[in-house]
């Protein structure tokens, strides 16, 4: 694609390209599925309602790459609540792994014009309703006008970007990002967002900000982390965890943060995935490479902090997991390619209240949907994005069930991207989905959500 203002990043519309026709179609599951020598995996298009590709590189200093974000957030906007008349604008926050330890950079994005996926229809379908007719009219520009834009800044970031997480506060955008030389980075990304509304301005503002200093950084964990957790409820109060067990508290002060460095204890293993909770704000979860999952009071003592535990979670490394906003629910998910969904009010039987196995490798990234209770997604080593729906249950007395080994509440499979990291919803687009892997970002809604 033609960049604009020698913009270093490149937004396609992948699902105009026709598919390689076959005499016969049959749905593709990973690890099940054998395809023959002759046989080719395309996308069904007429699953997507929108499909786009992204990826990142730098052009800046005579030199260009194209080094993976594999950590990033979706931003809340000022745009529209509960948004979907496209095109679509969408603003994001990511961190860069240099493979030569080099030139890492915090991104600041900006995703517009971004339209439904383009359609062949049958004009002899009388079953489109009118909206949809309408939606189709409004997308029917020519192929320059429909062209995805992307835009972004960049900030100088020393090492990989383990994992960036985003708050606001007091209208100040705030990234919290873990390196991977052991230091925790907090920077005010505020201005670096305002500026992509103007892109004939960008090249000049990142030319004068991309040394941009951070407000403030942590090295007393001594060792790289994953843990990463701003709280909602309490507006600047950070968790960070580390590869070596410990967790420590952020309390915002008036221009700083004062990090207790007396660590949390009870992990016996590295900390992989922090959340607060969305109703309590003292209490929040964690899971460990020791297969735990954890349970934490932060107005205790660091040393008596830990009230729940679940010590035998997954079977291997537990790696991510999430809180739901609805329901006292939390999804994990580990190295066993197991999904668990847990029950806080059962918490202290330590049994999880549903297992979900379908992926071939590594959960890398789970989800709850903003917008739907029983809705989440995941990710996995197995380089699939899968939607899911806890309220399915299977009909027993179907008689057509092609696919018996498929689990009921599986809505949807997304495959075309390799060692994908993490998966996001949009908060405020209804089933807008955003997957980052080594080849890049997708951006997508399908047809299920």
């Amino acid at each position: 694609m033609e960049s604009q203002e020698e913009e270093p990043m490149q937004l396609d519309n992948i699902a105009s390209v026709k598919k390689k026709k076959a005499p016969q179609q049959s749905v593709y599951i990973p690890g099940r599925t054998q395809l023959d020598e002759d046989e080719e995996l395309v996308a069904d298009e007429s699953t997507y309602i929108m499909l786009h590709h992204a990826t990142t590189g730098n052009q800046s200093m005579n030199h260009h790459n194209s080094d993976p974000c594999l950590s990033f957030e979706v931003l809340k906007d000022d745009l529209l609540e509960n948004r979907e008349k496209f095109p679509l604008t969408s603003y994001l926050l990511g961190g860069t792994q240099s493979e030569t330890g080099h030139f890492n950079y915090l991104l600041v994005m900006k995703m517009a014009n971004l339209h439904k996926t383009l359609k062949e229809h049958n004009v002899d379908d009388d079953d489109e309703s009118e909206e949809e007719s309408e939606t189709d009219e409004e997308d029917n520009e020519t192929g320059l006008n429909k062209k995805p834009q992307l835009y972004q800044t960049m900030i100088k970031h020393n090492g990989c970007v383990n994992r960036v997480k985003s708050t606001t506060v007091d209208s100040h955008v705030l990234s919290a990002s873990w390196s991977e030389n052991g230091i925790v980075y907090i920077y005010d990304v505020t201005s670096h967002l305002s500026i992509l509304n103007t892109p004939d301005r960008v090249a000049e503002f990142e030319n004068i900000n991309i040394h941009t200093s951070p407000m403030f950084s942590f090295e007393g964990h001594n060792i790289e982390g994953y843990g990463l957790a701003w709280s909602k409820l309490d507006l600047g109060r950070l968790l960070t965890g580390d590869c070596n067990k410990n967790i420590h508290l952020w309390q915002p002060t008036e221009s700083t943060w004062k990090v207790d460095l007396r660590p949390f204890e009870g992990h016996k293993a590295s900390v992989e995935d922090i959340k607060w909770s969305p109703k309590e704000n003292n209490v929040f979860m964690t899971c460990s490479v020791d297969k735990s999952l954890r349970v934490w009071d932060a107005r205790s003592q660091p040393s008596k902090a830990c009230k729940l535990v679940a010590h035998d979670a997954h079977l291997r490394d537990v790696n991510v997991i999430d809180w739901s906003e609805f329901e006292p629910l939390v999804i994990s998910g580990g190295d066993d390619g197991l999904i668990k969904i847990w029950d806080l009010r059962r918490f202290t039987d330590g049994k999880e209240v549903a297992v979900f196995e379908h992926h071939k490798g590594s959960i890398t990234s789970v989800e709850w949907n903003p917008m739907d209770s029983s809705v989440f997604i995941a990710s996995g080593s197995d380089d699939q994005v899968t939607i899911w729906d806890v309220a399915v249950e299977r009909d027993e007395t179907a008689e057509d069930q092609e696919e018996p080994d498929v689990p009921a509440q599986l809505l949807f499979m997304h495959l075309g991207q390799k060692d994908i990291k993490e998966v996001h919803w949009h908060p405020q687009i209804p089933g807008l989905i955003f997957s980052t892997a080594q080849c890049g970002f997708n951006v997508f809604r399908t047809i299920s959500v």
